[in-house]
């Protein structure tokens, strides 16, 4: 009985701190995200004035001065919320640490002794209970930022809304609070997409690295490329950062690596002083290129010097981006194709828990990096497939370069197999490329389409994902682009590698035998077919640039959209430590001239197959 008027106490206290505001001025938000944030103090706050004035029953984490265990597991977590790719101030860790010591320091008498009642005075009571609030907003917040994100995608230019999956924090919150081990309720949490769980273990060990700043402090390239044999006055630093990041073996001593030479034999060991790229560090250096999305040579250009000065801080920063952005993702619905953005890549899978090796993975093409051509990030369903479709050009694209070019070439319709076309249908009629016809191409009356046949810009198959975009997937008659190791050459539509394979995997259970065999006839045919698949597949078109694998090995990929620095804005979060000023200007101009080059190509590609 006595216990039962205990906890009606403890809940009274708690409702009149909330009532009466005893946590003081500055809860409302900390410097992070103020604007956009989906969970700030202010607001947690208000949802547990009305928890305990419902009669909730979460027992007060400090009584009588001392803090429960779960009290000072929790607080602990809070303290290290950065390996979970998070903010601890966001969470008011020191006032809670210093609010805490104030509280725990018994007041002395006026004798100068220590009174060993304070605890139990009445004022003390009503500041632990202030305490308790305030620790519980912190931990309320915490745990809703883990389970679905700080801030709305929208805020972010991502078409996702914000995470709806009836999670109940406050049931979480008092969960915990009778929990032997917190960390494993947290990891109920938090979403259980298997990448979203590497790249998080991998945080900590990033973290520890980017202390270590001087590891990414090399001397700069002599204004030439370094290739495999030839000297570096900072080949030894390089050994020293490729081992940090796993890419060098640490059971290879830092200078004993042994080449061969062109007999079989194997040459004498390297010199303590070697400065030559050679022995055991080139293949080190290629697998640290393929891991950052680079052509993988072993030659130490501009571009992978770049990549290899890039603060490791800057590194931590894409991981916890990233997590932010699994954050936002609802409970995926199975079967499920993903396509990350700045990797290049597309994976499908039928579980959370899939392996890499149970998936389908393939290269992709995505959109190109200026504003109009950018592939957006949105969800959506294949819910049919097309073999041997027409290329309904978008007026943009007519517009800005079709007309343009049929002024200096007439024949680019005939040659490009393009039909001038009245309505919207596959049958509708189609008309003569008159002057008249075309004055009414360029008002929106009449369209443009490519006929199908190998050089049609989709290929031969399509993948239709209903979209305010007009986006989809789709083959492209141009492989030899899948050879670049930075692939974004499209108006925004994605081109996918093994266009046979998804349609085998968007096809099953849909009836018609859809064999591989099957569907390369229908690739091959002389009608265009639709095909309605039995089950939809889902479609999440994503962006992040620090992926773990489940081989230990993190990838890192250029902020192609610049999205990382637009979130990061969002957030209200400082940038990490830059390149000094003379690295930053030289790789700066290297990637400016190369993105020129780039963009040049893909333009002229573009204008010769005419591909979306």
């Amino acid at each position: 009985m006595n216990g039962v008027r205990e906890q009606r106490g403890v809940r009274r206290r708690l409702a009149a701190a909330a009532a009466i505001g005893l946590l003081g001025a500055g809860l409302s938000t900390t410097g992070h995200a103020a604007s956009a944030r989906l969970h700030s103090l202010a607001f947690e706050q208000q949802r547990l004035k009305g928890f305990y004035a419902a009669g909730g029953t979460a027992p007060p984490w400090l009584h009588a001065g001392e803090l429960s265990a779960q009290a000072r597991a929790l607080l602990q977590i809070l303290r290290g919320a950065g390996d979970y790719g998070l903010v601890p101030e966001d969470y008011r860790v020191d006032a809670l640490t210093s609010a805490l010591a104030a509280l725990q320091d018994p007041r002395p008498t006026s004798g100068g002794r220590a009174d060993p009642t304070a605890a139990m005075q009445p004022d003390r009571t009503g500041a632990e209970a202030a305490w308790d609030l305030q620790f519980s907003t912190s931990l309320l917040a915490f745990i809703d930022d883990l389970h679905s994100g700080r801030i709305d995608p929208r805020a972010a230019g991502f078409e996702l809304s914000p995470r709806s999956d009836g999670f109940d924090a406050l049931a979480a919150l008092e969960e915990l609070s009778n929990a032997a081990h917190p960390r494993t309720i947290l990891a109920g949490i938090e979403p259980a997409f298997i990448h979203y769980r590497l790249l998080e273990a991998a945080l900590p060990r990033y973290r520890a690295l980017a202390r270590q700043p001087q590891l990414t402090d090399l001397p700069p390239l002599p204004g030439h490329s370094i290739k495999p044999g030839a000297r570096y006055a900072g080949a030894q630093q390089l050994r020293a950062l490729l081992r940090a990041l796993g890419c060098l073996p640490a059971s290879i001593a830092p200078f004993a690596d042994a080449p061969t030479s062109s007999t079989g034999r194997s040459a004498p060991a390297l010199s303590p002083d070697s400065q030559r790229l050679d022995g055991a560090l080139v293949p080190a250096l290629r697998q640290f290129q393929w891991l950052h999305g680079l052509q993988a040579d072993g030659v130490l250009g501009a571009r992978t010097y770049a990549a290899l000065a890039v603060p490791l801080d800057a590194r931590v920063r894409q991981m916890e981006l990233t997590l932010e952005r699994w954050r936002w993702l609802p409970p995926l619905h199975h079967p499920t194709i993903m396509v990350n953005i700045p990797e290049f890549r597309l994976f499908a899978f039928d579980g959370d828990s899939d392996t890499e090796q149970g998936m389908l993975r393939m290269d992709v093409i995505v959109g190109q990096e200026y504003p109009r051509t950018r592939t957006p990030v949105f969800m959506a369903d294949i819910r049919t497939v097309v073999f041997r479709p027409y290329w309904d050009v978008p007026r943009s694209i007519v517009r800005r370069e079709i007309l343009p070019a049929l002024a200096r070439d007439p024949h680019l319709l005939q040659r490009q197999h393009m039909q001038l076309v009245r309505g919207p249908a596959d049958d509708s009629p189609v008309v003569p490329a008159t002057p008249q016809n075309l004055q009414l191409l360029a008002s929106g009356a009449l369209r443009l389409r490519q006929e199908p046949g190998p050089d049609n810009a989709l290929g031969l198959i399509k993948f239709l994902l209903p979209n305010a975009h007009d986006v989809y997937l789709h083959s492209t008659p141009a492989v030899q682009l899948f050879g670049q190791a930075e692939r974004a050459f499209s108006h925004g539509c994605i081109r996918v590698s093994d266009p046979v394979a998804l349609a085998q995997y968007v096809l099953r259970g849909t009836p018609g035998n859809w064999t591989r065999a099957n569907i390369l006839s229908a690739m091959n045919g002389a009608h265009t077919q639709r095909v309605l698949l039995a089950q939809s597949t889902h479609v999440l078109i994503l962006y992040g640039t620090a992926i773990a694998s489940e081989d230990g090995q993190l990838h890192f990929f250029d902020d192609l959209y610049g999205q990382d620095r637009r979130l990061q804005a969002v957030l209200g979060l400082p940038p990490p430590r830059t390149l000094p000023e003379t690295y930053a200007t030289g790789i700066q101009v290297h990637e400016v001239g190369q993105r020129i080059v780039t963009d040049a190509t893909a333009s002229q590609r573009t204008r010769e197959q005419m591909q979306p």
